[in-house]
């Protein structure tokens, strides 16, 4: 099932698209820069094909047809060349926006991925342990969060640095998970944005829980969670679906298709495109440009709204690429080609949308140098935030673990002690863990 109108699909069947030569252009901190356009092909990777059958007679030819699955159709309302397109079902979500909120929209993507860039180079020079950049991805997150009120309620994975900073999270305080210094960072309540989740798949299910609660409450908030396409396979994404659906959840399950379950291509996740999964569990699905950030923008909204109104949940797929590595402990030049990250390049969501605000005049050079340097700043500020985190108190695994105590945790604290004061020395100084005077 889709939700997408038959005028808006009739201009974008096949699967070629105009794109920008973005190859050369698109930079990881810096602002990109428009260049000559070219024709870009997007990669025929949405479903696998049906495996050949084996059979002692002779499959009928209608039969095998019939099993092929239905063309994938995508809302967009920005190409890659950066022009507008209609869409009769989609534009009145952004029928209103100004240049400023483009202007905006366009700020959000430069800083994310410039704080995301810096992310990756404090891991590589050691000071975090571990890293999952959002590179390319930048369009679905910050379209899909700007369509979000203060009220929803968001459940995030462990990539959603473009949604945490559309909510108000400081992007220094991501990091603190990632250099174990603490356990979260922020106070999910503060912001209605939980915290990270590692455990492949399972916010789905408390995104569920908790829109099940905002209709016992009677509140008119919607709640959105995120997830990749590897986790669509998880049985805790469909056990979400089946209880979502059958309570009518207020809930919008935004699937962030990036192409790659680490090294698991979406093929060898499933034989349909992952918006049409929705029909089997009876709510609506639609697949967006995931980077067009105007289109997220418009189709999120759209959800939320219907979440609101009481007509249950919406899966959305946002069809974007990862530009980078898993995370900065993986290589996928071992499992993925240059050619393909190049023609994702060339649909870069950060150049479309500048290409656009330069073509309508909505933004100058002084308006691009002025958010370059504040990136820059941003950069420097994170970098500095970071390397000033204060080591945690080597007691404090303990603390939280459970909400009354236990009798365990209580023996391992008291081993834990005294193995720290064993290291002290006869003049009364301590040493740290492993025996090294401080």
């Amino acid at each position: 099932m889709t939700v997408e109108s038959s005028a808006a699909r009739g201009t974008r069947r096949g699967g070629t698209e105009t794109g920008g030569d973005a190859g050369r252009t698109a930079r990881v901190a810096k602002s990109p820069k428009p260049a000559k356009r070219a024709t870009a092909k997007a990669p025929a990777k949405t479903a696998a094909k049906a495996p050949a059958r084996k059979a002692s007679g002779k499959a009928p030819a209608k039969a095998a047809r019939a099993e092929a699955p239905a063309e994938p159709q995508l809302v967009q309302l920005l190409t890659p060349d950066g022009e507008r397109v209609a869409d009769a079902e989609y534009d009145p979500y952004v029928a209103d926006i100004t240049p400023e909120e483009l202007r905006g929209l366009y700020r959000d993507m430069v800083l994310t991925r410039r704080f995301d860039a810096e992310a990756t180079s404090l891991q590589r020079q050691g000071e975090l342990g571990l890293w999952a950049s959002l590179l390319g991805q930048e369009a679905a997150q910050i379209g899909s969060g700007r369509a979000t009120r203060e009220d929803d309620y968001v459940f995030p994975t462990y990539r959603e640095h473009g949604v945490a900073w559309c909510r108000g999270v400081d992007p220094a305080n991501l990091l603190g998970m990632f250099r174990g210094v603490n356990h979260g960072g922020w106070d999910p309540n503060s912001n209605n944005f939980q915290l990270y989740t590692i455990v492949i798949g399972s916010q789905t299910l408390h995104a569920t829980g908790y829109a099940m609660g905002i209709t016992k409450d009677g509140a008119d908030s919607a709640v959105i969670a995120y997830f990749g396409d590897g986790a669509s396979s998880q049985g805790d994404v469909n056990e979400a679906f089946t209880f979502s659906a059958v309570y009518n959840a207020p809930v919008v399950f935004f699937c962030q298709n990036n192409q790659w379950a680490i090294s698991e291509p979406t093929e060898k996740q499933t034989r349909v495109p992952l918006y049409q999964r929705a029909s089997g569990f009876g709510f609506p699905g639609v697949r967006v440009d995931g980077n067009d950030v105007l289109a997220c923008l418009a189709v999120t909204k759209a959800a939320l709204a219907r979440a609101r109104r009481g007509e249950g949940p919406t899966l959305v797929e946002a069809f974007t690429y990862r530009m980078g590595a898993h995370t900065t402990s993986d290589d996928p030049t071992r499992y993925r080609s240059d050619d393909e990250r190049e023609s994702w390049e060339a649909r870069d969501p950060i150049l479309r949308l500048r290409t656009h605000l330069e073509a309508e005049g909505h933004a100058d050079e002084a308006f691009f140098a002025s958010l370059e340097e504040e990136s820059e700043t941003l950069g420097r500020r994170v970098r500095e935030a970071v390397r000033a985190m204060p080591d945690p108190d080597p007691m404090a695994m303990f603390e939280h673990t459970y909400a009354d105590g236990h009798a365990l945790v209580d023996e391992e604290r008291a081993e834990f002690a005294a193995y720290q004061a064993s290291f002290e020395d006869a003049d009364g100084g301590h040493a740290d863990v492993t025996g090294k005077a401080n």
